[in-house]
């Protein structure tokens, strides 16, 4: 469904397996890898991919939930550093991260204080016209006043997806130039769809697609 208004506009050229479908568009050719939902299985399939071809741009394309009030619903951003936000240990109320366990150090490769971060963000005019974000990536989306303010304590998060820190990771460990956008389809609350403005975001993030494709 996210990616509907996208390949819309494009031209099919082949079906390589039944996640990975090639369309030409304005003479790019442009590869389209349905990954799933959840953070095990976009990395598992950005990396086989991403092992294959030689890619000049990798785009990381779907919705998000905002934690910030001036982010209004239908707002693209590109999120420039991202968390894996449960990665670390409860200890009663407390949370641990894998600094704070002696585990992989906070600059190991590919994290930078703990995030991953696109510090090589492409020169595509449409890209770098987005608002930058941070975001948080998670396995289970945040629904209950409690949890939200917890989390907005410890890391300040704009924006969370179930996929964006996976697909990060993947491109800086195959040196792929990459960027993670969104678009804003709901404030992150206690579950409440009726206030979501989903089918817009998905219009939008068609249209910023193509932008960015357009401007590569």
């Amino acid at each position: 469904m996210e990616i509907a208004p996208i390949v819309a506009e494009l031209q099919h050229a082949s079906t390589v397996t039944p996640r990975l479908e090639v369309y030409r568009y304005s003479g790019r050719d442009v590869d389209v890898l349905t990954t799933g939902v959840g953070m095990v299985a976009t990395a598992t399939w950005c990396s086989e991919r991403l092992c294959r071809e030689p890619y000049d741009l990798a785009l990381n394309l779907g919705v998000c939930g905002t934690f910030v009030p001036a982010l209004a619903l239908g707002a693209a951003v590109h999120v420039v550093a991202d968390t894996f936000a449960e990665l670390g240990a409860e200890d009663g109320g407390g949370f641990l991260s894998l600094e704070d366990l002696g585990l992989p150090g906070p600059d190991e490769f590919p994290f930078t204080r703990g995030r991953i971060v696109n510090a090589a963000v492409p020169q595509n005019p449409a890209l770098r016209a987005l608002p930058q974000v941070t975001g948080i990536t998670v396995n289970t989306v945040h629904g209950d006043e409690a949890s939200i303010a917890r989390i907005v304590e410890r890391l300040h998060p704009d924006v969370e997806s179930m996929e964006g820190a996976a697909f990060m990771y993947a491109c800086l460990a195959h040196g792929v130039p990459f960027a993670q956008v969104r678009v804003v389809s709901n404030v992150v609350e206690r579950r409440n769809r009726a206030a979501w403005k989903l089918p817009e975001a998905i219009a939008r993030l068609g249209r910023t697609a193509l932008d960015i494709i357009d401007a590569q």
